[in-house]
């Protein structure tokens, strides 16, 4: 087997020359590699040029190491479709502790890559079959190959880096018109690129501050916990175990507010490797922003449309905690992204996020927190209150009516599906 370049800390040090290197995977070697040679490439067996043709590309390598995704990257490729599979391996090169040197190898590796994907053609295979999938530097890098083939490779993936490209122009970085079809996953405004650069752009958790990474520039994987996480909802949605449902919505926070849950425009699309289903509807609508909620870990998303009709004489703002039961296992939602609205009459719409997949709902609590610490409690009558399992569409509707609740005082009941 042909394995990607393992280096370390010393070769950052004194730093790498680039050497450009590309591993073919197929369904019939699938944790193997076979390094193609740039020219004689038609000679290896396993290398069929009438399948499509995804490209893996990675970024900035500070430590050496291959990058703990590509094994299991490379392998969920080849079980979804009968693909080959090459891994653009530049870790000579990436792995510099200067990151201007990296960026300046980009245009290298591309240029490299562009004569390879053109001697592909030559031989009969077709731009608009292959798939470049580029994480940070390596999804500038797929961009360059685009521009230089004119905008006909089929489709570029993943993450740009922010770092030295933030205010650089289009043809300076990835833009949608280096592919057919560009879509772009942002989980890291510090590290990845700001702003929409793709044909559908996906924030997850509005695109900065990622659940469970650190936010202290003194922990460990401060630097690589954000961005990395995008690879990591991508594997996710790769292998069938994450429902990674976006909303279009010209915001977060019209988001969180529950704003763009319906859209007759545009549905709601499958962020990740299936969203090349919605390419023809999203090139109509030209750029599109799509926006998500994950929690901390796998499988990222259990999120709830939540529905209420409120009925209380006083005007009141607060903040709301929802609670599923299932037997002793308990999920809360706190719903405080800013302070609600509660007045007569009112249908006030929200997205509840919780923790655990509690399939089997029993029961469920109710808090609506006003900060009233003096006086009486004022009374909240909810006419309706709706829960919608956005990413679970196979389960029921929980619904239950005219229910009467205290402000700052939990209410339980029992829904009806």
């Amino acid at each position: 087997c042909d394995n990607f370049t393992d280096l370390n800390l010393s070769h950052c040090f004194l730093g790498t020359s680039l050497y450009v290197r590309l591993l073919l995977y197929t369904r019939a070697n699938p944790a193997c590699g076979r390094e193609l040679h740039h020219q004689r490439f038609p000679s290896e067996p396993l290398f069929n040029l009438s399948r499509p043709t995804a490209f893996v590309i990675h970024g900035y390598r500070p430590t050496g190491a291959p990058p703990v995704w590509i094994d299991h990257l490379v392998r969920l490729l080849a079980e979804r479709r009968d693909v080959n599979v090459i891994v653009v391996d530049w870790n000579r090169g990436a792995a510099n502790l200067n990151y201007l040197t990296a960026v300046a190898y980009t245009r290298e590796a591309a240029h490299n890559l562009t004569g390879f994907i053109r001697s592909m053609q030559e031989e009969g295979a077709s731009l608009d079959s292959m798939h470049l999938i580029g994480v940070s530097l390596g999804a500038h890098l797929a961009g360059f190959v685009g521009a230089n083939l004119k905008g006909k490779i089929g489709r570029i993936t993943l993450d740009p880096a922010g770092p030295l490209f933030t205010s650089a122009t289009p043809d300076e970085r990835l833009d949608p018109s280096d592919a057919m079809f560009v879509d772009v996953l942002h989980t890291d405004m510090d590290f990845g690129l700001r702003g929409a650069h793709g044909h559908i752009d996906f924030y997850a958790n509005g695109g900065a501050d990622q659940p469970g990474c650190p936010k202290t520039i003194f922990a460990k994987s401060y630097f690589v916990c954000d961005h990395q996480r995008s690879m990591f909802l991508y594997l996710c949605a790769l292998n069938g175990t994450c429902s990674l449902t976006a909303y279009p919505c010209a915001s977060y926070a019209d988001f969180l507010d529950g704003r763009c849950l319906q859209c007759e425009a545009f549905k709601p699309a499958s962020c990740g490797y299936d969203v090349i289903q919605w390419r023809e509807s999203l090139l109509k609508l030209g750029q599109t922003k799509a926006f998500f909620s994950t929690t901390a870990s796998h499988p990222y998303t259990l999120n709830y449309r939540v529905d209420m009709v409120t009925w209380n004489q006083y005007l009141r703002w607060g903040v709301v905690y929802i609670r599923l039961h299932s037997g002793r296992n308990v999920t809360e939602a706190r719903i405080d992204s800013k302070l609600l609205r509660f007045e007569q009459f009112t249908s006030t719409r929200l997205l509840a996020q919780f923790d655990e997949d509690l399939p089997h709902v029993h029961k469920i609590s109710l808090r609506i927190n006003t900060g009233n610490v003096i006086g009486p409690r004022y009374k909240i009558r909810l006419l309706r209150i709706r829960l919608t399992p956005l990413e679970r569409p196979q389960r029921p509707l929980m619904c239950r009516f005219d229910i009467f609740m205290e402000e700052n005082t939990e209410v339980a009941f029992r829904p009806l599906s």
